[in-house]
């Protein structure tokens, strides 16, 4: 599953654990692989369901109707399965061979999300046939079987989609909806005749039943967990391509299919490469992604086996909006969806505790398929984003490890943070730089063999692994999964003797609220180069190791960057890279910046050091280096918020730092530029709008006035951008412009764009406009959280208890997978010490005890927070004056 959502964006940065709640060991975990949680009695097993549905779109409810085949493994008296939101019309069993037995009796337990049907007397050992009739609802949100409503020239439209990780299928069919219950499913769906309804597999049948309506039979699916089944209905278009023996397709609402020609396209590229490198075939016989208007707070594109289930926004590319950032997100976001197919859906972790086995490593696929791929985009270099995506997470006393211990269905939804994600792929990255790329496929290829239709945990792929590069990783791989943290290697000494340096290291810990904490251990490969030598390896062991380095000069740590750890410099080794910085490879670039902004505001450099690397950095550096000193100038700006005469000191300096930058890129397109050059553009024009630079405010609020007479004033490719600018800086009348452009947009993916718009301004009365526009109808179901997400990245504090105080409203707009996680999130960016109280107040108030985990981490957060700009900000004033700002 891959979230890419506004309001999801703020999530991923504070998702983290409860070290009481969630810490493992690898004894724990042994014991874990010998039989896989559950939350159901073992007594019972489905092998297959034959599911029929019949939706009321416009009642928002639905009939079902499903026999599952089971095996009764023990003799019991009950079958208990989840079942959550539905009633029941009749429940019977009938053996195998012999009549039906009496009706049992129906016991729903709503908190626990199960149906238990309880027999006059006790089951024999065998198998059965177990049918229930029953009622179910259609929702708003995306969980379960629910509705989108969305705008065309045509009027209003309604389609319906499911969506069933983690724990939702039991919204729709009475299940064992846990991933180690695989089985087969045989779906049928009596349906309105002039729409398309769509799932895992191809139809297999169309009959026609009156009344407007079709009988529509889908050939059955392979096995398979409940969380992979889908369904579709809706006014689709339909549009197909082969890739091998296997159909691909795209699904979108009607006249949009054009949009969809470069995510069919990828579609089909992105298949044969992955055919070939998990060495088994895909196994269906179509491949469709459908696309959704609307959005969620908890995802962004599931991964359904045979039927991935997309928002538009992250699939569709509209001529007049779409950027070149769009492009790629729709081709990375495919790459992870897609080799969910085989990681996740063809092999499945146990239990979920072992989730990143499949968002780690689709995450890491995804990476690696785009650059390979796609060279011209240069997306290499974002592994350093996605490690300090990690690593400010793991950084804090609530973060968890990658394989944690989950029991519960909450506890299950926050299992799908930047731990599981960019941790996971960071990891993997990093044992695979270790044993080396081919042998890593290998292991891949074998563990997918050895695991087709089945369920692992994580020793089954160091497993395969280690058979396939007889290097030895499971010591290595399990002390980066099961223990929580980052290490942190620190140069001891560098002596250059005979054309070679020898590097002494020491492996501690970094963390950036707990100064005293006693540092873990790992096993730490490391990478190390001089400027222009040959890279040395070594594998820090003990808390020490010495390497010997060819060349001399300044040596860069983790070159390359596949590792995962901090890097401290001692500070005469700092300051030779600081003056040769411009010698260093971009990713290497990237790695020292992120370093030395993590250790300075943890205190553990001088804050301003980064700032000394910023300066060091010429005009004509790589596009994305730009583009990240702009993202973090952008956020150290954020800490001086309400101080408006140091954040004018600070702006002062980060705008004339940009706009050389700026000038170079312009705000017209060049023929020829490299594709990363477009999106730095973007993040120029965004960021120094932002910073308040007036030439940028002043020229976006020009195109904006144009637009209506020129067509050049805003190009679809910075049309978002300068209307961003405009929102973050707009007046009364500018936002009632803005809402007017919202209320009459006909096009769902440009209409939720400027809702979501309508929430930037940094006018609190204009922020507060947005948020009691929120509670409306007028944005839509879906687009209400995340306007109120929108207003919190301006002003935390008042969108936070805006939230809480209109709970009952806001539960609504709000899926349930991320209910416990969104309040707190909301609350983050604050500033504020009090905000610390009110969240922990929510927490208890509205979180079951052992579910708190985003609560916790937003208050850490914010304690950061506040502690950077108490303690770490003067630094940087400091800086500021002796540079002249």
């Amino acid at each position: 599953m891959r979230r890419c959502t506004l309001v999801s964006a703020i999530v991923l940065a504070l998702a983290g654990a409860s070290m009481s709640a969630v810490a493992a060991v690898p004894a724990k975990h042994v014991a874990a692989e010998q039989q896989a949680t559950t939350q159901l009695p073992r007594s019972v097993r489905p092998t297959h369901y034959d599911v029929s549905v019949t939706p009321h779109a416009e009642s928002l409810s639905f009939d079902g109707k499903v026999t599952v085949s089971v095996d009764v493994l023990e003799p019991t008296s009950s079958i208990t399965l989840n079942a959550l939101d539905m009633s029941f019309a009749s429940v019977t069993l009938t053996p195998a061979s012999g009549k039906a037995l009496p009706s049992p009796k129906v016991s729903v337990d709503a908190e626990k999300q199960t149906a238990t049907f309880t027999f006059d007397k006790p089951l024999a050992k065998g198998s059965y046939k177990l049918a229930m009739n029953y009622t179910g609802k259609i929702g708003t949100q995306a969980n379960g079987l629910f509705a989108i409503d969305y705008d065309t020239k045509a009027g209003k439209k309604r389609a319906l989609y499911t969506q069933f990780e983690n724990s939702d299928a039991r919204r729709f069919i009475p299940s064992w909806d846990e991933p180690n219950y695989k089985a087969t499913f045989s779906l049928d769906a009596t349906v309105p005749s002039a729409e398309m309804a769509v799932s895992n597999m191809p139809v297999a049948k169309k009959s026609d039943v009156g009344n407007g309506l079709t009988k529509v039979e889908f050939q059955p699916s392979p096995k398979m967990s409940t969380y992979l089944l889908f369904f579709g209905l809706g006014d689709f278009d339909r549009a197909t391509a082969m890739a091998g023996k296997t159909e691909v397709g795209v699904v979108t609402q009607k006249g949009m299919l054009s949009q969809a020609n470069f995510a069919l396209d990828s579609a089909k590229t992105i298949l044969n490469e992955y055919n070939d490198y998990f060495g088994t075939p895909y196994p269906l016989p179509k491949l469709d992604n459908i696309a959704s208007p609307g959005r969620s707070q908890f995802f962004g594109a599931m991964e359904n086996w045979g039927a991935i289930y997309t928002f538009e926004y992250a699939l569709l590319l509209d001529p007049t909006i779409s950027t070149q950032a769009d492009k790629q997100s729709v081709f990375s976001i495919q790459a992870h969806e897609m080799a969910h197919q085989w990681f996740g859906d063809l092999v499945t972790m146990r239990w979920w505790d072992d989730l990143w086995l499949n968002e780690g490593f689709a995450s890491w696929m995804e990476a690696r398929t785009t650059e390979k791929l796609h060279p011209e985009w240069n997306t290499k270099l974002e592994q350093v984003d996605v490690r300090e995506g990690a690593m400010g997470r793991d950084a804090i006393a609530t973060t968890h490890p990658i394989v944690q211990h989950v029991e519960t269905v909450e506890q299950a939804s926050q299992a799908f943070d930047a731990i599981t994600y960019s941790k996971g792929q960071a990891v993997i990255g990093m044992l695979e730089g270790y044993v080396g790329s081919d042998a890593w496929r290998d292991g891949v290829r074998l563990y997918m063999k050895q695991h087709a239709y089945g369920n692992t945990v994580s020793d089954d792929l160091w497993h395969a692994v280690e058979i396939a590069s007889k290097k030895p990783i499971s010591n290595i791989a399990h002390d980066f999964t099961l223990q929580p943290g980052i290490p942190m290697i620190k140069v001891e000494s560098a002596t250059c003797n005979a054309g070679k340096t020898t590097l002494q290291l020491s492996q501690g810990e970094f963390t950036r609220d707990r100064p005293d904490k006693k540092s873990l251990s790992w096993r730490v490969p490391v990478i190390a180069q001089t400027l222009g030598g040959a890279p040395a390896r070594t594998l820090v062991s003990g808390g020490k190791a010495t390497l010997d380095v060819p060349g001399c000069g300044p040596v860069v740590i983790n070159a390359g960057q596949s590792g995962y750890y901090r890097t401290l410099y001692a500070p005469a080794q700092f300051t030779a890279l600081k003056d040769n910085f411009s010698k260093l490879q971009p990713i290497d670039q990237l790695g020292t910046l992120g370093d030395t902004w993590a250790l300075g505001m943890a205190g553990l450099r001088p804050s301003s050091d980064f700032l000394d690397l910023v300066q060091a950095t010429p005009v004509d550096a790589d596009p994305q280096i730009w583009g990240n000193i702009a993202d973090d100038l952008g956020g150290l700006d954020n800490y001086y918020q309400g101080d408006d005469a140091r954040q004018a000191a600070f702006r002062k300096f980060a705008i004339a730092k940009l706009t050389p930058v700026f000038a170079r890129v312009g705000w017209e397109p060049k023929e020829g530029e490299a594709d990363p050059v477009k999106i730095l553009r973007t993040q120029l024009i965004g960021t120094l709008g932002g910073l308040g630079d007036p030439a940028v405010i002043k020229e976006a609020r020009r195109r904006f006035d144009a637009q209506d007479k020129d067509p050049k004033a805003m190009p679809a490719a910075l049309r978002r951008t300068i209307l961003g600018v405009v929102a973050k800086n707009a007046d009364a009348a500018t936002w009632d412009r803005l809402h007017t452009m919202a209320k009459t947009e006909k096009t769902p993916l440009v209409k939720d764009q400027l809702y979501t718009l309508l929430s930037m301004p940094s006018d609190k009365a204009l922020a507060q406009r947005a948020l009691d526009l929120a509670l409306t109808d007028e944005p839509g179901a879906t687009n209400s959280s995340g306007m109120i997400g929108a207003v919190s990245r301006q002003h935390p504090e008042m969108a936070f208890d805006f939230a809480v105080a209109h709970k009952a409203e806001v539960d609504k707009k709000v899926d349930s997978s991320a209910s416990s996680r969104y309040y707190p999130a909301l609350a983050s960016r604050s500033l504020d010490p009090a905000m610390v109280g009110k969240v922990k107040a929510f927490a208890e108030k509205y979180v079951a005890e052992g579910s708190r985990r985003d609560a916790d981490t937003a208050v850490a957060n914010i304690e950061y927070r506040v502690k950077v700009r108490n303690e770490r900000l003067p630094a940087v004033d400091a800086w500021l004056k002796s540079h002249g700002a």
